[in-house]
């Protein structure tokens, strides 16, 4: 064989290892999307002073639209089954970019609020039909990966989205990062109708089948799966900068930098993740558990000790994120015949993990631990999340031995 034969057939490789591009501009959208929900807790206090309420007022807009996300995406994605997915992403996006400007122009409380939950409403749809799209744009040996990808797009926005969305507006008013996210999700939304392959309403799938399926015990394993693991890394997470300058003692000028080490190492868990989840998806699974519990208890022993936390710190963001593709990836196995109310039912999993957090932090903080505490509980979540995976492979297991009878 050639020389020049040989370097064809390497790129060849390359080019068919690659995802399309429709795939990364999923994952924009939702970075630009996701980056609405992060940037609300930085411009909290500044909403309560232009608006004349109070903080705990305020506070409400985060839970508007976390209450949007996990009830929203369900019935939303039995409402839109039979439209082409192309056509529901840019609804979804354009609804989402209206109501965010909506919210920007008005000076009354209650609209402000309702335009957070009908944004929720419109994230849950987006995410649920995106991640459906990108596996449906690859072979099926690389639908973890392409899902995990799509999946990055709420780390970037988690990491750098919020902060960046903050810092603009301390310079332009609390309004400035709300506006550029609009920008964001509508050229998102350009980009999807451009790149993003049409469907025809006779390819998506049947509303009975898709709840037929949901019906499977298995499935919600993986859903309670799904939201521990979330609740596991996040807990930790959504402290980490009381944590770092409280028990720690780290300089609060040194927090945004350590933070941006946990994204980094979410990129990193999410490459990881999406490479094992195809082939070996409760590998993918044990392996972010175990390590999500490893590093919760090493932070909570180590905690005044800042080299070990700022390493444990990257660690946790690898762990946490390698069981993205795994957790998507199942869900998509399992409910094959329903990946749209699948999907979007993962979605309100993972964002009810997520508001889980403020509730079981909230107990154990009022009960008079220590934000030494957060940590631990991280742990507990992540090693109750432990025996569901196995429960899942066991089930897993039983049904590639024996004839398989009804939906898989």
């Amino acid at each position: 064989m050639s020389v020049r034969t040989e370097t064809h057939e390497a790129a060849s490789r390359r080019t068919a290892d690659r995802l399309p591009l429709a795939v990364y501009l999923l994952a924009l959208s939702l970075f630009a999307m996701g980056s609405a929900e992060f940037l609300l807790a930085g411009v909290l206090p500044d909403i309560a002073d232009d608006l004349h309420i109070s903080l705990s007022s305020a506070g409400a807009l985060i839970s508007a639209f976390a209450i949007g996300v996990v009830i929203g995406g369900p019935p939303l994605a039995v409402l839109t089954l039979r439209w082409p997915r192309r056509t529901t992403l840019v609804i979804s996006q354009a609804v989402f970019a209206a109501c965010v400007a909506i919210g920007l122009v008005t000076d009354n409380f209650t609209v402000l609020l309702v335009t957070r939950f009908l944004c929720g409403l419109a994230y849950a749809g987006f995410w649920a039909v995106a991640a459906v799209t990108a596996i449906g744009l690859v072979t099926p040996d690389r639908t973890a990966r392409a899902s995990g990808v799509v999946v990055s797009g709420l780390s970037v926005a988690m990491v750098a989205g919020g902060p960046a969305g903050a810092l603009l507006s301390h310079f332009t008013g609390w309004q400035g990062g709300f506006w550029a996210v609009v920008a964001l999700t509508l050229l998102g939304a350009v980009a999807t109708a451009i790149a993003v392959p049409a469907t025809s309403a006779a390819q998506e799938q049947s509303v009975r089948r898709e709840l037929r399926t949901m019906r499977q015990p298995q499935l919600w394993v993986v859903y309670v799966a799904t939201l521990l693991s979330t609740a596991a890394y996040m807990i930790s997470y959504n402290y980490l900068a009381a944590f770092l300058t409280d028990v720690t003692d780290v300089d609060s000028v040194w927090v945004p930098p350590i933070l941006v080490l946990f994204g980094i190492g979410a990129f990193v868990g999410l490459s990881i993740g999406g490479r094992i989840a195809d082939g070996r998806p409760h590998h993918a699974l044990l392996i972010g558990a175990g390590g999500i519990l490893v590093t919760s208890v090493l932070l909570a022993l180590l905690a005044e000790h800042i080299v070990a936390v700022i390493v444990l710190v990257l660690l946790m963001g690898v762990a946490g994120f390698v069981l993205n593709p795994a957790i998507y990836g199942r869900v998509f196995t399992v409910a094959s015949n329903a990946p749209t109310l699948a999907g979007a039912t993962a979605v309100s999993m993972f964002q009810l993990g997520i508001s889980l957090v403020p509730l079981l932090a909230g107990v154990a903080l009022g009960a008079g631990a220590g934000l030494d505490s957060i940590p631990w509980l991280g742990a507990g979540l992540a090693l109750l999340t432990i025996p569901v995976v196995l429960i899942d492979r066991t089930i897993a297991r039983n049904r590639a031995r024996s004839p398989q009878t009804g939906e898989n």
